[in-house]
């Protein structure tokens, strides 16, 4: 028997690292998974690479109103309802100091990272709650935000307030969203060997990513990077009624990053 037997669930970001491993992690659960994100091609080879006919994807932009409708929608379609939404999808955007930050990139990343959750939030939870009613551990809300939601950094400012950002969005929907069962909380990730990582890597340090990597693995108690599957692990937790009683909270997994 699966954490998620019979659970239907949306995992935006599903093309990247962490989003493609929790969407396969949900349905060995038993999850039927919708994957979310701009890129078709890659939402396809993620689909092939879990199998079976419980999982489905469309491309949509979660920045946008009418994309965040379109796949909540195409989601109740596919399979009847939403019990969890894994609100995941994000980018780091440029590392450059404040004073030389350019807004353009600074809004992309504030709309990606923020507006893309509240709109997420805002068209699933309706059907989540439809679901929600009655059912053991209730429906599921799981954010995607960082250490860097609750440390500061130098040259992330957009990426930075992004994921505080989403720490207080997340607040604000468990105390909205707890009369209907609906549990919010956010997985903060440490530094994880993925993609992000070395775009991070490689632009703080252009040709010397390596020695930017032994400077964060120097502020890891732990000494290494995190998987994308171990993120994907607290994403299961949270979405299961194993954390029934868990809403409103911030859940590190860092290394033992911001411990020190």
């Amino acid at each position: 028997m699966g954490k998620l037997d019979g659970k239907i669930s949306i995992v935006t970001g599903a093309a990247g690292g962490i989003g493609a491993a929790t969407a396969a992690r949900f349905v060995r659960e038993g999850a039927s998974v919708m994957l979310v994100d701009r890129d078709d091609a890659a939402l396809a080879e993620v689909a092939r690479a879990i199998g079976g006919d419980r999982v489905a994807y469309v491309a949509a932009d979660v920045s946008d109103p009418d994309h965040a409708r379109r796949y909540v929608d195409a989601t109740v379609q596919r399979f009847g309802g939403i019990d969890v939404l894994f609100a995941n999808a994000g980018i780091e955007g440029r590392v450059a100091p404040l004073t030389e930050y350019p807004v353009a990139d600074f809004d992309r990343v504030l709309a990606v990272n923020v507006r893309g959750v509240f709109l997420g939030i805002q068209h699933a939870a309706p059907h989540i709650a439809l679901r929600s009613r009655g059912q053991g551990g209730g429906g599921s809300i799981v954010i995607t935000s960082s250490v860097a939601g609750v440390v500061g950094s130098r040259g992330l400012c957009a990426y930075i307030a992004s994921k505080h950002a989403v720490i207080g969005l997340m607040k604000t929907a468990a105390c909205e969203l707890a009369p209907l069962n609906i549990r919010v909380n956010t997985v903060n990730p440490g530094p994880i060997e993925n993609r992000m990582m070395r775009s991070i890597e490689d632009q703080a340090a252009p040709g010397h990513g390596d020695d930017v990597k032994k400077g964060f693995l120097g502020m890891v108690p732990l000494g290494r990077y995190g998987t994308n599957e171990e993120i994907a692990n607290v994403a299961l937790f949270l979405a299961s009624a194993e954390s029934s009683y868990c809403t409103g909270a911030v859940f590190l997994a860092d290394g033992g990053f911001v411990a020190q």
